[in-house]
């Protein structure tokens, strides 16, 4: 029921004067009136069909519904005018609308009516792409509630497409994934008891262009994990996922004619050859045909990390990573040191240290447990003689790391300039090519064909103190001098870019350090796992001001670390 509110011209005038002088207030924000419906056209109408109310107080209308089922506003054109779109929600009936203060009902009846879509087959093209917009021309096209595209030959079950636009005459979508190149195009609609389809037997048919993926490449190697793997043939910038197996490889690049994907890492594959199929998926994942059943995917015995780079101590800009770890191989900026690589080391600066070089559980009072914790590391350093360049173990010297800085500042070292051990033990043994017991192992590292670091590939004899039968001659620092870059290292001499194709062995040792007894060292007691380093060229700089310091210097390498811990129990007696 309509409520009336009596005004008086002088009160009215005072309201007017009120609301025009309130900032957050305006004459649309209060309804004053219950809407009123006085007419309406057309009197009869289809689902999605637009209908004019004109009336009163038509402006704060907040619902509408015909036939008691909502239907939708489409526009408030004035206090005495709005639009409706009939939704399939509505039914033959009143008008209703309804603002804060009351409903508004018509007194005549719209009728609904339910005709069924007609397609012009003059308005259906020949041909379109899938994934590309469609117009259809017809009658009652803005009654389908679905337009679907079903295979020609063999479908059964319709693809439905993204409506883009409609009217009563036109209709719009997006051409979705169809099984086969020939499409028929069926429509659903509201037929006023249930929602129906469109006959198939009269329904339109067109090409659908589907630019499917073909791959051309017939043979496929086995591949390392980490491989780049290339694929040839035509539409392949179609393809969404490459998946070796159930997972999904990194797509680096694709065009038409080739794509690129790496082999992924997954802790499902076992070391040694795995046997999976190598799969495409395109068309969102609808079509993943099988390119090969039996892809070998290989997984190194051993980690393997190439073109490294570490800086020297130097504080030269842009070289603040001085810190590599062989297990992760990342390579640690020097803020980084005490927070992600050595935390152990690194919070306990400033308290006193013992001096027992390379046995952390003695300098630190470090834990089994606890060392294991920390990823094993090292970093190359100007000797004390500030005349040659050595490769350090974090704990062979409390005299090294506090020369590390995070920045330009010297007050920025990692240590507070105070003097401490780091906490792994590690050491090196340079093999030199004149010595032909090494030559076999120094140009399988040349060659990149370490396939395995193994208790039966490099056998740890403790009593003989060697290694795969080499006589153990380890050093935690072999300066560059007369060590990995002998020949090729002078003193007081800048040189870049230098070519070394130095092999090292690398031993990392447990808690007990670098060391069998206390005081008695043993170069193949305690070592926790071996590595291969392998340093390929080197900067020897001097330092900005002086002629003799190398610690701006930097080598870059390859390396190779053995996956899991060393068990003596599987050596065989030699």
């Amino acid at each position: 029921m309509k409520q009336y509110r009596k005004w008086t011209l002088a009160a009215l005038f005072a309201c007017l004067f009120f609301l025009c002088g309130c900032d957050s207030t305006s004459m649309k924000d209060v309804a004053i009136s219950s809407p009123e419906v006085l007419s309406f056209s057309p009197e009869s109408g289809s689902i999605g069909s637009e209908v004019i109310v004109t009336g009163e107080y038509l402006d704060d209308v907040v619902s509408a519904t015909i036939g008691g089922g909502k239907v939708t506003i489409l526009q408030k054109v004035s206090n005495q005018r709005l639009s409706l779109k009939v939704t399939d929600q509505a039914r033959s009936g009143k008008i209703v609308l309804t603002n804060s203060i009351g409903e508004g009902v018509s007194e005549a009846e719209f009728t609904l009516e339910y005709p069924a879509p007609v397609v012009s087959q003059t308005g259906v093209p020949s041909e379109v792409e899938m994934g590309n917009n469609l117009l259809l021309s017809g009658s009652h096209m803005n009654v389908v509630s679905a337009v679907l595209f079903t295979a020609a030959e063999g479908g059964t079950a319709g693809n439905e497409a993204e409506i883009v636009s409609q009217n009563e005459n036109e209709i719009v979508v997006k051409v979705p994934y169809v099984e086969s190149d020939r499409a028929v195009v069926t429509f659903k609609y509201f037929n006023g008891t249930e929602n129906v389809e469109t006959s198939s037997s009269s329904a339109p048919q067109l090409t659908v262009k589907r630019y499917e993926p073909k791959v051309t490449t017939t043979v496929f190697e086995s591949a390392n994990v980490g491989d780049v793997v290339v694929l040839e043939g035509t539409y392949l910038n179609k393809i969404d996922k490459v998946l070796v197996g159930d997972i999904e490889c990194k797509i680096m690049s694709k065009t038409e004619s080739e794509l690129q994907f790496v082999v992924p890492t997954s802790d499902s594959f076992k070391n040694g050859d795995n046997i999976v199929p190598l799969k495409i998926s395109y068309f969102d994942g609808r079509e993943t045909p099988v390119l090969k059943e039996e892809f070998i995917v290989r997984v190194a015995f051993v980690y393997y990390w190439e073109n490294k780079t570490i800086y020297a101590q130097a504080r030269v800009e842009g070289q603040f990573s001085a810190f590599f770890s062989p297990e992760t191989g990342v390579v640690y900026a020097n803020g980084d040191w005490k927070t992600e690589l050595d935390m152990f080391a690194g919070p306990a600066v400033g308290s006193d240290p013992k001096n027992n070089a390379n046995n952390p559980s003695h300098v630190l009072g470090i834990t089994k447990e606890d060392y294991n914790k920390v990823n094993p590391y090292f970093f190359i350093s100007a000797s004390g003689t500030n005349e040659s360049l050595s490769l350090q173990s974090p704990a062979n010297s409390d005299g090294q790391l506090k020369n590390f800085c995070t920045s330009m500042s010297s007050s920025s070292s990692i240590t507070g300039k105070a003097a401490w051990w780091g906490t792994p033990a590690l050491s090196f043994m340079y093999l030199d090519p004149e010595n032909p017991a090494y030559a076999e192992l120094i140009n399988k590292v040349k060659a990149g064909n370490i396939k395995n670091i193994d208790e039966s590939t490099f056998a740890l004899n403790v009593d003989k103190k060697t290694c795969n039968g080499f006589q153990l001659s380890v050093s935690v620092a072999p300066v560059a001098a007369d060590g990995w870059a002998k020949g090729k290292f002078e003193k007081e001499v800048e040189k870049e870019n230098v070519d070394l194709d130095a092999v090292l062995l690398v031993f990392y040792y447990n808690e007990k350090g670098y060391c069998n007894k206390y005081s008695d060292k043993n170069p193949a007691a305690n070592v926790k796992r071996i590595g291969i380093l392998y340093i390929k060229k080197a900067d020897f700089k001097l330092k900005e001001g002086s002629t003799t310091e190398f610690s701006a210097s930097s080598i870059t390498f390859d390396m190779y670390w053995q996956k899991q811990d060393y068990d003596y129990s599987k050596v065989q007696v030699q």
